[in-house]
């Protein structure tokens, strides 16, 4: 039995179709009767008139909350609460879709800012999964703000112990990737090479490249040869390596690491997961997070020192978790998406992998027609499966036998591509969180 509601609406629309508030309508009507494909295409369509449309943002989001598609909701629910027009419905969906993803902490951040907003609010799954236990600290315990955790020492700079390398890679040990390879000629080598040609100009040698895309994709291993390419000094950064527990070491560590590289320049300084350290400040009430990315800052300005000479290389998986300040011309000034290799680029990785190992004449191109949507890191993971399987027979025979083109292959049957769900949330916010185009070059790799 028709809905008569439906039909009507569907008449109106039909003469005219730009009627976003009928098809708002609409798509609720469908949405209440439980048909969720018709509703996403109407909420879809009226998006295509109106991208930051609140009302069919939120129709979405409650669409992909029923199916199960939680990144999409986490997505469209973090750009409408950086506008200030998340409703308490779509942070509770939002905090839930955290939840089941098993980010525990940031559906916390949610959690408390509807309970700040509602304090009466009670939801059981919220409840369950974030609520926390309260403590009763008896009023004779001494609290020592120097010393919170009774350690009775204090940590410094002076305590990290920071790898300094020349790396003896190069691009040519580099599988593939081209495009970024004259990218970064273009912006590090070349002022390198011709110094005094790019001051003429005003060009300083050093500068910010921010490399981000799906995991395993060679962004560490990039950073590494570019080192190698320019034979420069390398310094690799993780967060271990800053963030201290001890009030205001994190901020020091941070600017010895930059003073570390300017006296020993030339320098590649690579961020690894550099979102860490830079997430977005409006989504923090630690405020010595905050103090921490304001000094990363102020660093990549080169407020307290002289940053000619160094190059400063991150990279990210998540770049929508990065605080906007760290692309400002001047930081992180030129953005570079890591895609997975294509076809040739992955020939190149398997030979490269492939060179010393036991094996018959290998039709690589064969064994790549089986690797679509595969990383650098994939390629890896089915060789190393090959090789499991040889191992076995070996341990048995004493003789190792050669890898040929049909192990190959077999082991693509046993290793899917760690690279999907990554597109399945970058495809997100590229369509929904794109204001300023930075996700362009996800769009155009899709299609």
């Amino acid at each position: 039995m028709k809905n008569q509601d439906i039909e009507a609406l569907k008449e109106a629309i039909e003469s005219s179709p730009d009627n976003l508030p009928l098809r708002i309508m609409l798509a609720g009507k469908y949405l209440n009767a439980s048909q969720l494909e018709e509703a996403e295409n109407e909420y879809q369509t009226v998006l295509n008139y109106d991208r930051d449309h609140v009302k069919a943002k939120e129709g979405l989001a409650e669409i992909y909350f029923r199916r199960g598609r939680y990144s999409g909701v986490i997505v469209i629910v973090e750009e409408l609460m950086a506008r200030h027009k998340a409703s308490e419905r779509m942070m509770v969906i939002c905090a839930k879709s955290l939840v089941r993803e098993k980010s525990i902490e940031d559906a916390q951040e949610i959690y408390e800012k509807i309970l700040d907003e509602n304090p009466d609010f009670e939801d059981k799954e919220l409840d369950e999964n974030l609520r926390m236990p309260s403590f009763d600290f008896e009023e004779e315990d001494e609290f020592d703000e120097d010393d919170p955790f009774g350690f009775g020492f204090e940590a410094g700079p002076e305590d990290k112990d920071f790898l300094m390398e020349k790396p003896d890679i190069s691009f040519k040990d580099v599988g593939g990737m081209d495009k970024l390879k004259e990218e970064i000629d273009l912006k590090i080598i070349k002022p390198l090479e011709n110094a005094d040609l790019y001051a003429a100009y005003g060009k300083k040698v050093g500068g910010g490249i921010l490399l981000y895309g799906p995991p395993g994709c060679g962004k560490t291993y990039l950073a590494k040869a570019t080192a190698g390419e320019i034979k420069s000094n390398f310094i690799s950064v993780g967060i271990s390596d800053i963030l201290d527990m001890w009030i205001g070491r994190s901020e020091k560590n941070m600017g010895y690491i930059f003073e570390v590289a300017r006296r020993n320049t030339p320098c590649v300084l690579f961020f690894d997961e550099v979102d860490a350290l830079g997430a977005s400040r409006s989504d923090m009430k630690n405020s010595s997070g905050r103090h921490v990315i304001n000094q990363f800052l102020s660093e990549l300005d080169g407020v307290e020192g002289n940053n000619d000479g160094i190059l400063i290389l991150g990279a990210t998986n998540a770049p929508w978790h990065l605080d906007p300040a760290f692309r400002r011309p001047g930081r992180f000034d030129r953005i570079i998406f890591v895609p997975p290799p294509d076809n040739a680029s992955k020939e190149h990785i398997l030979e490269i992998i492939m060179k010393d190992k036991p094996k018959e004449k290998i039709d690589y191109a064969k064994v790549i027609e089986h690797t679509k949507y595969y990383s650098g890191a994939d390629i890896m993971a089915m060789v190393d499966l090959a090789i499991e399987e040889k191992l076995k027979i070996a341990l048995k025979t004493g003789v190792p036998e050669p890898i040929n083109t049909q192990d190959l292959i077999q082991a693509t049957k046993k290793h899917h591509a760690s690279t999907r769900e990554w597109f399945n949330t970058a495809k997100n916010y590229a369509l929904f969180a794109n204001e300023s185009g930075i996700y362009d070059e996800i769009l155009k790799y899709i299609k």
